[in-house]
């Protein structure tokens, strides 16, 4: 189905879509948190296997099942969509590990660095050219992780593997012609089979932790699957209903309830290479935001012009 861009700076009701959105990303951490004693590969596999149900069911309402066969069927979609799928599971898995770990601040540290390293991967593989405040904004996040290197090497994996993954993945779901969602079953359908049998596995082994050991257990793994395709459907929504250069204001919402919820929560302790590294990444946000509110107010002016 063909989808019309919201104009510049206008809203059209998809804010609160959005905050939804983000405000669910934000606060997965507790979700994940509840099935902590399950293996961080099997809450992976039980969330791709139950997401994809759903996923059906919301194409369906939407009408998209005939854009989710058409991909299947193109061996350049489906070849950049294995990638895809690839990607967005090392980012799942990455992310599961750091909330069990008890590393949520440098999993919100990877998710404010995403947009900056967006705008990277855009210059170096989509020609699109910094403006001076966005080489700037790089430049003083490039500070920030410089000293995670001199003080918090340990956790820094973390945070430039999510930033990078998703950053990634971004770009090659940029190329595809194909819709978030129907792109998304796609990805997941091509992760069914092997999250299947790792599924197998882990239940053959019965360890008692994982699926099928406990009913609570089990249906929490099952809500994984809400979990992931609820918010990817509001923002969709929102995507429609506002401005991208808009809805990236808002993407930091995320990341700020996870940085929140490790400090005040879960009680994480932030050393200060990483308290200097997050300001140093709030200084470059926002000369970054600032760039785009400068370019949404000249657009908006040459419309009314």
């Amino acid at each position: 189905m063909a989808q019309t861009a919201a104009p510049a700076g206008s809203d059209q009701g998809g804010l609160p879509f959005a905050i939804a959105a983000y405000g669910i990303w934000g606060f997965v951490p507790l979700f994940f948190k509840l099935v902590d004693s399950v293996p961080p590969v099997e809450v992976l596999t039980q969330r791709i296997i139950w997401s994809l149900p759903l996923c059906f069911l919301i194409m369906l309402f939407r009408r998209q099942i005939g854009e989710y066969l058409a991909a299947l069927k193109d061996w350049r979609t489906l070849r950049l969509l294995l990638a895809s799928a690839l990607l967005i599971a090392v980012n799942w898995l990455v992310y599961i590990y750091a909330i069990f770990t008890d590393h949520v601040l440098a999993a919100s540290l990877g998710y404010y660095l995403n947009p900056l390293v967006n705008v990277m991967l855009g210059m170096l593989f989509l020609g699109e050219r910094l403006s001076r405040m966005q080489l700037l904004a790089v430049v003083i996040a490039g500070i920030g992780v410089a000293i995670l290197l001199a003080g918090a090497l340990d956790t820094l994996w973390i945070s430039l593997t999510l930033a990078f993954s998703f950053g990634v993945y971004g770009l090659l779901r940029k190329v595809v012609p194909v819709g978030s969602l129907p792109g998304l079953s796609v990805e997941t359908t091509v992760l069914l089979l092997p999250s299947l049998a790792l599924s197998a596995w882990y239940i053959g082994i019965g360890d008692g932790r994982g699926f099928a050991s406990d009913t609570s257990i089990s249906l929490l793994l099952m809500a994984g699957g809400v979990v992931t395709a609820v918010p990817l459907l509001l923002f969709a929504t929102a995507a429609r209903r506002m401005s991208y250069a808009a809805l990236g204001f808002v993407q930091y919402l995320a990341p700020t309830i996870q940085f929140l919820l490790s400090l005040f929560v879960f009680g994480e302790p932030m050393k200060p290479a990483q308290l200097a590294c997050f300001v140093l990444i709030w200084i470059s946000i926002g000369v970054f935001s600032f760039d785009m509110w400068r370019k949404m107010r000249a657009e908006r002016m040459i419309e009314v012009a």
